[in-house]
């Protein structure tokens, strides 16, 4: 599996990075973690407009799924080659009403359905192309989910966001890459079922026993730099920050 950081940003677009957005390729199928603000632009570095074969959406706040709207523009709208034909799209019960809504004037009320195949995530195993993947909820205010992709026996899980929870270090276990948000700093916010600190992301990773942390979705007001110090004092495996255009081999 080859995984492009697209954007990795949280809770709105850095200067240097759009919010969350993370390309996952395995023999010839691209699929999309998130698609927060500003990562429909930075998408087209990595691959062409319409090659993508599914997304899957973590939950349904504007910085992992807003581009969205601007995506559906670029499907429904297409003049060059016609319509696009509907793209699997994963994510929580109601996105196609969350995504109509906040288009706010789409030709019909079914007009996000006719480029966008939704499927509605639960806690399960399923196949999306060649990868086997795993969800589970995780602890946030609005119905959120971690993923685990596995294929030709590596492991990635993507934390989306979410507090602490037991459940995530399962969804961790001995992952290849585990790419996990870490918000909150350690010491200065402490608001449950929320965000994950630095330090509180290294511990997870250190519970799961995963082999490599990546640490993402750090606002621009966090300094990522205290979080990255934060989780390497409790995880003695490699840990890096996400950088947009990073590029890992799993």
């Amino acid at each position: 599996m080859k995984l492009t950081v697209v954007g990795c940003s949280g809770s709105f677009p850095s200067a240097e990075s759009a919010c969350s957005s993370y390309l996952v390729e395995a023999d010839g199928f691209r699929l999309l973690l998130d698609m927060g603000n500003g990562a429909l632009g930075e998408l087209q570095r990595h691959c062409g407009l319409y090659d993508l074969d599914a997304i899957f959406l973590s939950h349904l706040h504007a910085d992992h799924c807003i581009d969205m709207l601007a995506y559906f523009v670029a499907r429904y709208y297409r003049h060059d080659g016609g319509r696009c034909a509907p793209l699997p799209v994963y994510g929580p019960e109601g996105t196609e009403h969350r995504l109509t809504t906040a288009y706010a004037d789409t030709p019909s009320a079914s007009s996000m359905s006719e480029v966008f195949d939704f499927h509605t995530v639960k806690p399960s195993t399923f196949e999306i192309g060649p990868f086997t993947v795993h969800t589970e909820r995780v602890r946030h205010p609005v119905e959120a989910y971690a993923i685990r992709i596995e294929h030709g026996g590596k492991s990635l899980t993507y934390s989306g966001d979410t507090g602490v929870t037991e459940v995530l270090d399962e969804l961790a276990r001995d992952a290849d890459l585990f790419l996990c948000e870490a918000a909150f700093t350690h010491g200065k916010e402490s608001i449950p079922d929320l965000h994950l600190n630095g330090r509180e992301a290294g511990e997870t990773a250190a519970r799961a026993g995963v082999r490599r942390l990546v640490l993402t979705h750090i606002p621009p007001w966090t300094d990522p730099q205290v979080n990255l110090r934060d989780a390497r004092e409790v995880f003695a495996g490699p840990v890096e920050l996400a950088a947009p255009r990073g590029t890992y081999e799993i």
